[in-house]
């Protein structure tokens, strides 16, 4: 929510004239309303039709085939058109913008293209929120800095935005920035291992659990902070975020239980799944985790689908 809503935020005041921290709700009136077009696979378009809703706009929302009914409702019961196509993640995209164009909507989407950066790039800023606070809340706890960080990537622009703020704070050699995202759309993984460093797209169906991390094509943006800045790509299976899941839901004696959707879970799951790796020492020593590591893992959704989550949670589906 923290992307859209402040990227709607900064679409607003441009339009009234205003800077952003000058804005208040007594700025809106008579003015006429405007539509924010997006495509999401859940969370980035609920967060913008929150925003729409808060501020009287309105919001035209394009998801995936196979989008899960609560995450089509979740966006509805906001006041937003939601539209479930029958294309992947990147082909929703496309169609709208092309609608988008041609209905005098604003698109507010989480990538860029030739052309489009200024709004994605607002959005990677209202990322950087949640890396600020998390760094003031270790700081209480007497931590100065983390080690590591693994952060889930879809387009990237959550963990772009996350890491540039580490990198910016703390120096990128000064911590070991990792990205997680799934096996059938690890278009991240696929552009680190690109011998020239440049951007790969990942096609077909991107068919896995982990919804809100199934895009294909790198958003341009985030991806050059994440090749300058990461030190590890890593492709999971969906077994690995609904292991995460099920640690979280029922944690050791003392922890906090978390409820985590499936896109939020794949850090926890790929730590622990590296620990208990065959070759663990091996892994371990490569990324440089040990007992004194300090790893700054991030949950990105609760049970935003509930019925896959109790399907994983209670009935062990994608176990190991």
């Amino acid at each position: 929510m923290l992307g859209g809503s402040y990227a709607i935020g900064q679409c607003v005041s441009n339009q009234l004239g205003i800077p952003l921290e000058q804005f208040s709700f007594d700025s809106l009136k008579g003015q006429e309303p405007i539509t924010f077009a997006t495509a999401t696979d859940g969370n980035h378009g609920r967060g913008v039709a929150w925003a729409a809703m808060q501020l009287g706009q309105n919001a035209v929302v394009y998801m995936p085939k196979g989008a899960a009914k609560e995450r089509v409702e979740n966006i509805r019961r906001l006041g937003a058109e939601c539209i479930v196509t029958d294309l992947n993640y990147d082909d929703a995209v496309r169609l709208a913008c092309k609608n988008a164009d041609e209905n005098g909507w604003l698109m507010v989407q989480d990538t860029a293209w030739e052309g489009y950066t200024e709004i994605p790039t607002w959005i990677m800023q209202g990322y950087m929120t949640m890396a600020d606070e998390a760094v003031e809340q270790m700081q209480v706890m007497g931590i100065d800095r983390p080690t590591h960080t693994i952060l889930q990537a879809g387009v990237g622009a959550m963990a772009g935005g996350v890491l540039g703020y580490l990198a910016n704070r703390f120096g990128a050699d000064r911590f070991t920035g990792i990205t997680a995202e799934p096996h059938q759309a690890d278009c991240i993984y696929q552009s680190g291992c690109s011998g020239d460093g440049s951007a790969v797209n990942v096609t077909g169906d991107l068919d896995t659990m982990m919804v809100g991390l199934a895009c294909g094509e790198p958003n341009p943006l985030g991806w050059e902070v994440m090749r300058n800045c990461s030190r590890h790509f890593m492709s999971v299976e969906d077994r690995t975020a609904a292991l995460g899941m099920r640690i979280q839901a029922s944690p050791l004696p003392g922890d906090e239980r978390i409820i985590a959707g499936e896109s939020g879970a794949i850090g926890v799951g790929t730590l622990y799944a590296i620990a208990h790796h065959p070759d663990a020492k091996t892994l371990m020593k490569d990324l440089g985790l040990d007992q004194n590591s300090v790893v700054l893992l991030f949950n990105t959704e609760g049970d935003t689908d509930p019925v896959n989550y109790q399907d994983v949670v209670w009935e062990g589906k994608y176990g190991i």
